[in-house]
């Protein structure tokens, strides 16, 4: 085993325990130990947030989206349809129009997001298992049916069991001529309200689902879409199917994944994560700074050692690296036992949800947690690198030191 590291361990295990070196080395670990433990949590809490906006979209958002990438519609054959669907790992193609739309229940109105959609669009995701009251039947008896987000129906007030009030929908006509009677500026629809659904607040405060053909006539869009939704095949990487759609499409669309249809948000708490790692990097920096004064100290009570040493053939690289084993030592075993206390603390959390949210309307009854391998490799790098810059400085000292001058 390594000289250096075999005189530093036994500085480490000094009995000497009440003298103001071991305390200040003490203080170093426990320093290190918090700020490591702390870190850990901290970045388990923002993958499991990152985590749970994606299982709350997910059961909205589908597997990859379809767009134009100028104007906010693209013509739609049936032909298009089949080339789309002909494409290796494509389960399914739903077709979707959606746009802002005048929503009035009796003497109530609100702006929404009205999107019609085919009738194979709830084979892709779990909105209709996210209902309230009422149903997902969009279609029923040749009559068209809306499905409202709960924060719509409670703007409203809409009662889905009153089958004698339906919903009146407004939408601007395109037509260039000006009228003087604003109702003739307008295409109206009536729909009846067939059930409810809470997802997400985002979702639940602004959509309303309704038939394709029903949203299609009034907005005029003829064969137009807003989007194709695709649902890909079970085992099938969404990644690669990806690629060939945007193969076969060309530059005009836009192929996005679950993540890239909510890239700000997502980019956000990334950033967030980043800027806490680095916050917490100089909280354990000048928690180890304990280190270097606890190294410093160290060096001056051990002269006449140095200089034993050196007289018996160490070298100064030797004697440096005594030092440098010895902020290791002290830096490392606070950061072993911060992370496996994160780890455990972080564990009790995922399995009994120790600390709950605190709030009755919220998605998730407590903090939702996810360790992940790499919160664990970056934190260790972090702190080896920290360790370094803290302990070179005195161990290049005791390296330095002449043995006339300390024997």
């Amino acid at each position: 085993m390594n000289v250096s590291f075999l005189i530093a361990k036994r500085y480490f295990r000094s009995k000497k325990k009440r003298n103001i070196i071991s305390i200040i080395s003490n203080i170093s670990m426990i320093g290190v130990a918090v700020g490591t433990m702390a870190l850990i949590i901290v970045l388990s809490v923002f993958n499991g947030i990152e985590d749970l906006i994606r299982s709350l979209y997910g059961s909205f958002d589908p597997d990859l989206k379809i767009t134009a990438v100028e104007g906010k519609n693209f013509e739609v054959t049936p032909e298009f349809l089949k080339n789309i669907s002909g494409i290796k790992g494509v389960d399914l193609v739903s077709e979707t129009v959606e746009d802002n739309a005048l929503l009035r229940y009796q003497d109530r109105q609100m702006i929404v997001k009205l999107k019609g959609v085919s009738d194979n669009y709830f084979l892709q995701n779990g909105i209709d298992s996210s209902l309230t009251e009422g149903n997902a039947n969009l279609k029923k008896g040749g009559l068209h049916y809306a499905l409202l987000g709960r924060g719509v129906q409670v703007q409203l007030s809409v009662r889905t069991d009153n089958p004698f009030v339906g919903l009146q929908v407004l939408y601007p006509k395109a037509s260039k001529k000006v009228s003087l009677n604003p109702e003739n500026a307008f295409n109206e629809k009536s729909i009846m309200p067939a059930g409810v659904f809470a997802i997400e607040r985002q979702y639940d405060d602004n959509y309303v689902f309704v038939p394709l053909e029903f949203a299609r006539d009034l907005f005029s869009y003829g064969e137009k879409r807003s989007a194709l939704e695709v649902k890909v095949t079970e085992g099938t990487n969404p990644d690669k199917v990806k690629r060939q759609l945007k193969k076969l499409l060309g530059p005009k669309f836009q192929v996005q994944n679950s993540d890239e249809q909510h890239t700000s948000l997502l980019r956000a708490v990334k950033v967030e994560k980043l800027f806490v790692f680095i916050t917490f990097a100089f909280i354990l920096l000048i928690a180890s700074l304990n280190i270097f004064f606890s190294l410093s100290m160290l060096v001056i009570d051990k002269k006449k050692d140095i200089a034993i040493l050196a007289s018996m053939g160490a070298s100064s690289t030797t004697i440096r690296n005594i030092f440098l084993f010895e902020g290791a030592i002290v830096a490392l075993s606070g950061a072993g036992a911060g992370l496996f206390i994160g780890m455990i603390i972080c564990w009790a959390q995922q399995t009994f949800g120790l600390i709950s949210m605190g709030m009755t309307t919220a998605v998730v009854d407590s903090y939702p947690v996810k360790m992940q391998l790499l919160d664990f490799v970056f934190t260790g790098v972090a702190i080896i690198a920290i360790t370094l810059i803290v302990s070179i400085r005195p161990a290049r000292r005791a390296a330095a030191l002449q043995i006339k001058d300390n024997l």
